[in-house]
């Protein structure tokens, strides 16, 4: 029998990461161990603790965190990499008897570890000649260039979204073709079981200012000075980070440290919207409310433990 493949979803500081703990917790109490599963892209990066808030290691009280800290700033992270760590992992977890516990807010990425989901080719050369591109004319500059050459995926990426909009340009000179959505609702693994957590956009936009505020609290330009020093600005998807990139425009003089952090607020507002209409569309998420304090308990009943 297939262990189930639990996944949490959700926009940020909808509370996953400690959901995903007493959820494991509770699983080991019931003689079913469990594991933890990160599917954010930027946790995979040493040094980047405070901007993307990190479980700390008490926060993981005990319970077994994979491909978190893997990676160096300065190193390229890519989704069909995640997708193949993530499910060498759930696989191993599986063969020993622990229930993996997949945690994400990207739905890209959950989806590209549990769904039949296939990469288009890529070339080093042909991408950075387009990041040359990008760094040169600037981001909205190129996506007025993709809207000329494929006006249906320029339409499905934001024009601010550079990483997308390479990657875009990239596939389109390789292929002849880029396909501007993820592809249908069809689990490439078995027994997946996802579950939403959702809050009240007005609670949501408070947590969300306030996590931000405690950040600068716990140090976060002297996080991102320090991640300067271990070759970030090298880095083509870590200083992309939201709250890193503005603090860098800050240390480089270009934003106050007050526009700084306003405008890390506002971005993560911003995505955390992004990231509920993704998770929306897809009908296989049965959706907890964040706030009801049962979602540990709703969970175990859904899976029938």
């Amino acid at each position: 029998m297939t262990l189930p493949l639990i996944v949490l979803v959700g926009p940020t500081a909808t509370g996953k990461s400690g959901l995903a703990v007493d959820l494991a917790l509770a699983l080991g109490e019931r003689g079913r161990p469990a594991e933890v599963v990160n599917a954010d892209s930027m946790l995979v990066y040493r040094g980047m603790d405070i901007g993307t808030a990190k479980p700390t290691v008490g926060e993981r009280r005990g319970v077994p965190h994979h491909l978190i800290d893997i990676a160096d700033v300065a190193q390229r992270a890519s989704v069909a990499d995640f997708q193949r760590l993530a499910r060498a992992t759930i696989a191993d977890l599986r063969a020993r008897g622990v229930v993996p516990i997949l945690v994400g807010g990207s739905a890209l990425y959950t989806r590209a570890i549990t769904d039949h989901f296939e990469f288009p080719a890529s070339d080093d050369d042909v991408r950075a000649r387009w990041e040359a591109e990008l760094e040169r004319v600037g981001a909205h500059a190129l996506h007025a260039r993709l809207a000329q050459l494929a006006p249906e995926s320029a339409a499905a990426i934001e024009p601010g979204n550079g990483r997308r909009i390479v990657r875009a340009l990239e596939v389109l000179e390789l292929t002849g073709g880029h396909a501007p959505a993820i592809p249908e609702w069809t689990y490439e693994l078995d027994e997946v079981h996802q579950f939403g957590l959702t809050l009240d956009r007005a609670e949501l936009d408070r947590r969300i200012d306030l996590r931000v505020d405690q950040m600068w609290e716990l140090g976060l330009v002297d996080e991102v000075r320090g991640l300067l020093d271990e070759g970030l600005r090298d880095g083509v998807t870590a200083i992309r980070a939201i709250g890193y990139r503005q603090v860098v425009a800050y240390l480089d003089g270009q934003i106050t440290e007050d526009e700084a952090r306003a405008e890390v607020q506002r971005a993560t507002r911003r995505f955390f919207r992004r990231q509920l209409s993704w998770y929306r569309r897809d009908p296989r998420i049965t959706w907890l409310d964040a706030a009801s304090g049962t979602a540990v308990q709703d969970i175990l009943t859904a899976l029938d433990w």
